[in-house]
């Protein structure tokens, strides 16, 4: 079913309904969620806790273990989607795979890249050794033995260990000596979406800077499967996960080229519709495949205010079977709204002073509960100077003031 297109949109509640249900429901879920809804689209929203952001604003919603592969198929049984939607790693994809081979439900893109993506392994043996994409040093280990001896006698110092399942920069680290091997091994192991005892050790790259390009695999004028191109997205990181985000990166255009065609590569490899954030290091004209999630991308949110159709539209319209315009509406910014605080319901103050800096958008996710540094919003900032852009997001999201109450 991975080609399969709906012969038309229904009316949502109805027996016309077209239906999506989406696994995870997140602040990127609930992004979907809105788009899907613009056109008519019955939205089932799923996570492993109750008012999860896209939960806020589906049609229905579920609260199952998502690793569970019993439970996710009765759910898919009773309410018979007809396109299932993975926004996270933590899923039983084995069931997922069963389920497409059943004709149950479409999964986008598809259960096998699905499955490929959501494990560090599969979809670093993908792009290294099968369609030999430049990749930093790698190796597996299942053992803190296994991970000294790569380290040691294949990767060396500095290099960074990662859960082989995770996201948002959960359960990594940098060593740069032998002696902090122990402590990143048991991070790792304690920090990835499921409970695994194996990591994945990469060397480090000295890039100039790193890019999500988002790439969207869509129906073109004459109904051909076409790859569409989102200008480059800059980004900062810390501790893993994205602070910041602008649109465009500047770089050169050899180095772009390159981009997109490591970009064409892995996704047409993976298959199905939809779009992809792929990730990349860049130094100079010479770039590396990172990773790449079938789904909208955090970095991604940057589109609310840089694109014609943001990452989730262009997402929704590919999934839909819809056309898709990549085009930039003006250089933009986006900057993390952390919480501030560990408390359940909290509020937000400020919102008024935040909005008055020049160009600026506020997206509150409406996540029920707060930790210091879990992301509940993102600031959005828009100008023809990229540097004012940026400074104007991270200007909006320091004004805004989340409170315990």
């Amino acid at each position: 079913m991975s080609n399969t297109l709906p012969r038309y949109i229904g009316t949502p509640l109805s027996p016309t309904a077209t239906r999506v249900m989406l696994l995870g429901s997140g602040e990127l879920g609930k992004e979907v969620a809105i788009c899907l809804q613009r056109y008519g689209v019955e939205v089932i929203a799923v996570d492993r806790y109750a008012h999860a952001p896209a939960q806020q604003v589906a049609h229905r919603s579920h609260v199952i273990d998502m690793n569970d592969g019993s439970a996710l198929r009765e759910l898919v049984l009773r309410e018979r989607p007809d396109y299932i939607v993975p926004e996270l790693e933590a899923i039983a994809t084995g069931a997922l795979a069963q389920i497409e081979d059943e004709n149950l439900a479409q999964v986008i893109p598809t259960a096998r890249a699905v499955q490929l993506t959501m494990h560090r392994e599969g979809i670093r043996r993908l792009a290294a050794e099968e369609l030999k994409l430049p990749t930093s040093r790698y190796a597996f280990a299942g053992s803190l033995t296994e991970l000294s001896a790569a380290i040691e006698e294949h990767i060396g110092y500095p290099c960074f260990i990662k859960p082989v399942m995770s996201s948002s920069g959960k359960g990594q680290s940098m060593v740069r000596q032998a002696d902090e091997i122990p402590v990143a091994w048991e991070h790792a192991c304690s920090g990835g979406r499921v409970d695994t005892t194996r990591v994945i050790v990469e060397g480090k790259i000295d890039f100039d800077f790193e890019i999500t390009l988002l790439t969207v695999r869509a129906l073109d004028e004459q109904g051909r499967l076409t790859t569409y191109f989102c200008e480059p997205i800059g980004h900062r990181q810390q501790d893993g996960d994205y602070v910041e985000s602008w649109q465009p990166q500047s770089m050169s255009h050899l180095a772009l080229e390159r981009a997109q065609a490591i970009a064409a590569t892995v996704t047409t490899a993976l298959g199905g519709r939809g779009l992809f954030g792929v990730e990349l290091f860049v130094q100079g004209d010479t770039v590396w495949f990172s990773e790449v999630s079938p789904r909208p991308h955090d970095t991604g949110m940057v589109t609310m205010i840089s694109q014609r159709q943001n990452e989730f539209e262009l997402h929704t319209r590919a999934i839909l079977g819809l056309p898709v315009n990549t085009g930039l509406l003006s250089p933009g910014a986006s900057a993390v709204i952390y919480g501030q605080c560990d408390a359940t319901g909290i509020a937000y103050g400020n919102m008024a002073q935040a909005l008055l800096v020049p160009n600026s958008e506020i997206r509150l996710f409406g996540k029920p509960v707060s930790f210091v540094k879990r992301r509940m919003g993102v600031a959005l900032a828009a100008d023809e100077d990229l540097d004012v852009a940026r400074q104007n997001a991270r200007e909006a999201a320091t004004q805004v003031r989340p409170i315990a109450v």
